[in-house]
C-alpha cells in the first residue's frame, strides 16, 4: 500500500508544481504602448467670428508641435477637438477647430500618445528598371 501511494503523491506534487511555472505558450505581441493622463497645457485665448480656428494661451513653457491632436473642455460638458498648426507667437499658438464647441476660457489638454518603433531599414532598395541583355561581342 505505501509503495502505491508513493507514485501518487509524487505525481500530485509534480502536477501542482507545474501550475507555477510559466506557461510556454506564446503571449500574442500586441503590447499597448503606455499612455499618459491629459496634461492640461493651456485655455482659449479667442476665437474668431467665423470659429473655424482659435488661439490658445499656453500655460507654462509647453510647446504645442504641429499636428498635435488637443481636445478642449468647458463648463455645461462642452467639448472639442483642436489640430495645432504650429503657428506660435510668445504664448500663443494657434489651432484649427476640427469639432465641437469651444468659447473662450475653455481648458485645453494634449494627451502624449508614443509612437511604435520604426522599423530597421537595412533592406536594400530594389532596381525595378528592366535591364538589356549584353551583346556577345
Amino acid at each position: 500500500m505505501k509503495y502505491r501511494l508513493l507514485p501518487c503523491l509524487v505525481a500530485l506534487a509534480f502536477l501542482t508544481t507545474c501550475s507555477w511555472w510559466p506557461s510556454h505558450t506564446p503571449t500574442a505581441s500586441k503590447e499597448k504602448p503606455a499612455t499618459t493622463a491629459p496634461t492640461l497645457v493651456g485655455r482659449i485665448a479667442s476665437t474668431p467670428a467665423d470659429k473655424r480656428f482659435v488661439l490658445i494661451q499656453n500655460y507654462g513653457n509647453h510647446k504645442i508641435a504641429t499636428g498635435t491632436i488637443l481636445t478642449t473642455r468647458g463648463p455645461e460638458e462642452r467639448t472639442a477637438n483642436l489640430l495645432a498648426t504650429g503657428e506660435s507667437l510668445g504664448p500663443f499658438a494657434a489651432a484649427d477647430l476640427q469639432s465641437g464647441r469651444v468659447q473662450v476660457g475653455d481648458a485645453v489638454y494634449s494627451r502624449h500618445i508614443p509612437q511604435a518603433p520604426a522599423p530597421p531599414s537595412n533592406a536594400q532598395p530594389v532596381d525595378n528598371e528592366p535591364k538589356m541583355p549584353e551583346a556577345p561581342f
